[in-house]
């Protein structure tokens, strides 16, 4: 005779975004270490965004904290436009929790040359690994997810070349 054990469900909440989710699961160490994924484009209105997220317990509390978030490719597709340059990155930088991968993406208003793409791009590097050498990954992935990290590396970039859409593609965690 196999027995079943019978599922329950568990909030975790999520602290950078203010909410609690339903999990279910036969207790509560079971969820522990457990990845989950979440559709974050009601939550954003319409920016279309996955995030992934581990859960932790803390103080007999379900947690759960960011691991990566992913702009997904068709909202990409659908902000180009004719007669447009985008510039992409990717590398890894030091925050005070430890190192993050980030993917930014940037989209000029015209056509531009590759020396001013090139100078967009090492530019936006210097501007987000200022930005995240002083904050810890909660933080990071808050100011992405509201956009103030985005807002600033395109008012850092203005200067070279007015960019039409500059949003982070990928922030993952290294662990």
């Amino acid at each position: 005779m196999v027995l079943i054990a019978k599922k329950k469900v568990f909030e975790v909440d999520i602290p950078v975004m203010d909410q609690q989710i339903q999990v279910l699961a036969v207790n509560q160490d079971a969820l522990i270490g457990r990845i989950i994924k979440l559709d974050l484009t009601r939550v954003l209105k319409g920016k279309n965004l996955d995030a992934s997220i581990i859960i932790k317990k803390e103080n007999d509390k379900l947690i759960g904290e960011f691991v990566s978030i992913k702009l997904l490719p068709y909202f990409i597709r659908k902000m180009i436009r004719k007669s447009t340059s985008y510039v992409e990155d990717s590398f890894s930088a030091k925050t005070k929790d430890g190192e993050i991968v980030i993917k930014p993406y940037m989209l000029t208003r015209k056509r531009v040359h590759r020396s001013v793409r090139r100078a967009l791009r090492d530019e936006a590097r210097k501007v987000i690994t200022g930005f995240v050498s002083n904050r810890d990954n909660r933080e990071i992935f808050f100011s992405i997810l509201t956009g103030s990290m985005q807002k600033e590396i395109a008012s850092g970039l203005r200067k070279i070349y007015p960019l039409a859409l500059c949003e982070i593609r990928m922030a993952k965690l290294k662990i």
